[in-house]
């Protein structure tokens, strides 16, 4: 009996390398812009299998960018200070104080989490913010209310980019270094600015004229009205579900980030569950779906 099991877990996982072969050929060379929250950032074994994930497109010779959110853990920061963090249309509020906390959790806290876990899986991983060789230029957001665009919400120091410079991180994937950007971008004055991470990634993915677009959620994908996973998607599709209500709150900028990015020459976007173990790799590597795609057309 065990050596039946043993045989047949060999096949499997050699099924599995044949079918990964033709997608590693297909995205040698090809920058990927991960977008890296939800779940698979807070539980250590998703934590650990989105390391190992980063680590083996690297050694196939695809170039991972990551960028991270953190809005558990910001929130759980803010929590201690006595704060209530506060949103408006799937935006934090970003006060003086409020962004003070921002920038030491996400570019301190996290970021050094998520570079020691790539590292630890025997990647070389390198932590960057919008000041880091000038990467993300931004201005104050100007927010206006979807339902009455007259009203302009005023949500403190949340940015809205001015313009990416990816020099820096190209840079890093010439030196076999991987990426990880978190999504705080500088003004004029030097002001730092609150960004939101799937705004950040969707952009930084246009820019570096990615393959794909993978933003890792809590949710299994696009839901339809009845809760059911919408595997595919276009543009107009989307503009359709957000027109009738099924897509709002948080998802929006998610959703806006990512038509942007497939509308701007990204191949493919994915939205993947991310509490699945693996489900980057598997959506990537395999013919197997763990989310929704939006294509070009």
């Amino acid at each position: 009996m065990t050596l039946d099991t043993t045989a047949t877990t060999a096949r499997d996982k050699a099924q599995i390398l044949a079918q990964a072969l033709p997608y590693i050929r297909q995205f040698h060379g090809k920058t990927m812009v991960i977008k890296y929250g939800g779940n698979a950032m807070t539980e250590p074994a998703l934590q650990q299998a989105f390391a190992e994930d980063v680590v083996l497109l690297k050694l196939v010779g695809i170039n991972p960018v990551v960028v991270h959110g953190g809005g558990p853990q910001i929130e759980t920061a803010l929590k201690r200070l006595g704060k209530q963090g506060h949103f408006i249309q799937g935006m934090r509020v970003t006060d003086d104080e409020t962004m003070e906390v921002v920038e030491w959790v996400l570019a301190g806290e996290v970021q050094q989490d998520i570079v020691g876990l790539i590292n630890q899986a025997g990647g070389k991983a390198v932590g960057l913010t919008g000041r880091d060789g000038g990467l993300i230029r931004a201005r104050k957001l100007r927010m206006l209310d979807q339902k009455d665009p007259s009203v302009e919400h005023d949500v403190g120091q949340v940015g809205d980019i001015e313009a990416i410079d990816p020099a820096v991180v190209k840079a890093l994937q010439d030196d076999q270094f991987i990426p990880v950007v978190s999504p705080i971008g500088f003004g004029a004055r030097n002001e730092s600015y609150n960004i939101n991470a799937d705004v950040v990634a969707a952009r930084l993915a246009m820019v570096l004229q990615a393959e794909k677009l993978l933003m890792l959620t809590n949710i299994p994908g696009v839901l339809d009205k009845a809760g059911q996973l919408l595997p595919e998607l276009t543009p107009a599709g989307i503009d359709a579900l957000v027109q009738d209500g099924t897509i709002s709150g948080g998802m929006i900028p998610k959703i806006s980030g990512a038509l942007d990015a497939s509308r701007s020459g990204v191949n493919a976007v994915h939205i993947i569950d991310g509490r699945v173990p693996h489900s980057m790799l598997l959506e990537v590597l395999t013919d197997q779906a763990f989310g929704t795609m939006i294509k070009k057309s």
